[in-house]
């Protein structure tokens, strides 16, 4: 299955093109963004998933400024492909979740599969916004909880590492709508 989404900050500005791919394999999404959070950006991100949708690489590259490849084995063991080290502090961790982008979401939501009422909690690579890298540009762990409140249509997020909930509608295919304050799908 494809599907192409557009979406822009809650405000109306800045667009965010994503390119989902999804099958037996897994997921791949790919965008570029123009965004406004905390500053004027350009960005571009791809992630792949394994058949039970744990991330298994990432890219991402600021215009002008850093870039990240990390892989894992599926397994929450991640290597950094340009510094060519492991990176033990993102041990466990399954999932992405990219700050330019509510497509990540998507991600736990496939692979944690929640009932109703069901609540997870996970450490998520948490790729920062542009002007939150400080030192290194790779993935910090982070911690965060998933709660299903209607099974395949709206979830709960909380960012447990910055102290942030939003509830998430998603489409047909598991992508997020719209991202209260943050993201509207156009």
């Amino acid at each position: 299955m494809q599907k192409a989404v557009q979406w822009v900050d809650w405000n109306g500005n800045g667009l965010e093109y994503c390119f989902c791919q999804s099958g037996p394999d897994g997921i791949e999404l790919e965008g570029v963004v123009v965004g406004t959070r905390q500053g004027h950006y350009g960005g571009s991100y791809l992630v792949v998933t394994d058949a039970a949708f744990a991330t298994r690489e990432v890219k991402v590259s600021y215009v002008g400024g850093a870039e990240l490849h990390v892989t894992s084995d599926g397994k929450g063991n991640w290597f950094d492909c340009i510094a060519k080290r492991d990176l033990p502090s993102l041990v466990g961790c399954l999932d992405v979740d990219i700050a330019i982008t509510p497509a990540t979401n998507m991600l736990p939501i496939k692979r944690l599969k929640l009932s109703e009422g069901e609540a997870r909690e996970i450490s998520a690579a948490y790729v920062p916004l542009p002007n939150q890298i400080e030192g290194d540009f790779v993935p910090q762990s982070a911690p965060q909880r998933y709660t299903c409140l209607m099974p395949d249509r709206r979830y709960r997020y909380e960012g447990l590492f910055r102290n942030f909930s939003a509830e998430l509608e998603i489409d047909d295919i598991g992508l997020v709508l719209d991202y209260p304050d943050t993201f509207r799908r156009v």
